[in-house]
């Protein structure tokens, strides 16, 4: 059996790659942006030896032709140096957020932290309103609930709890629901819960975003706390 080594493509004689760079881009747009102004400005000079003796152009018209191809090429300038500055803010938005990396954060979750030491169970909840009754149902990923506890009355806001999780499965995701009412009346409630952030990164659209250890990716906006 003969074994044919793969060549690289890119070495055929008589071609040469030129990769594209953001800087390539960038000359291009303001080589357009030159070449309008150079076109326009050829025409302006042609009207002028061509106008009428009899009836020449207005120095009006002529200041405010001038001043809407400026203006053209003002804005033009200014969209360039706005998206540059939001490509500067986005990259120093996840340097800085990179300080949170090995920090426990509260994020939009529902699902437990377990302290395997005290035998505890936390979480948090974020209440929209006042309520006489609050309960935590904890439920398996199958959505089994296997105890509900109660919180009594809260005030609005954001309130940590803990749970006894010695009679809880040991080594399985466990779930919790919060159901907040006041009198007869449901209160919105949002589950929280407790992670840890193992590396920052941003979207597509230039979004910060947060890699937690149980979460997977998350929006930064989603974080309630830094713990």
């Amino acid at each position: 059996m003969t074994t044919t080594a793969a060549t690289n493509s890119l070495a055929t004689p008589g071609y040469t790659y030129s990769p594209t760079s953001a800087t390539d881009s960038n000359s291009v747009t303001t080589t357009n942006a030159a070449q309008a102004q150079d076109r326009f400005l050829k025409l302006l000079v042609a009207q002028m030896n061509n106008q009428d003796p009899m009836n020449p152009m207005d120095n009006a018209q002529m200041t405010s032709q001038i001043a809407q191809i400026n203006t053209v090429t003002g804005i033009q300038g200014l969209n360039d140096t706005m998206k540059n500055m939001a490509t500067q803010m986005s990259a120093m938005q996840v340097l800085q957020a990179g300080n949170l990396v090995g920090h426990g954060v509260l994020a939009e979750g529902n699902q437990l932290a377990f302290d395997t030491e005290a035998q505890t169970a936390v979480g948090a909840v974020q209440l929209d309103a006042a309520a006489t009754d609050v309960k935590i149902q904890v439920s398996t990923a199958g959505g089994q609930v296997i105890d509900t506890v109660s919180l009594g009355k809260l005030a609005a806001g954001q309130h940590g709890f803990s749970l006894d999780s010695s009679k809880y499965p040991a080594d399985t995701p466990l779930k919790f629901t919060v159901v907040a009412k006041n009198g007869a009346d449901p209160v919105a409630a949002t589950p929280l819960m407790r992670d840890k952030v193992v590396a920052v990164g941003s979207g597509a659209d230039g979004a910060l975003s947060l890699t937690l250890l149980n979460g997977g990716s998350t929006p930064y906006s989603s974080v309630r706390a830094v713990l």
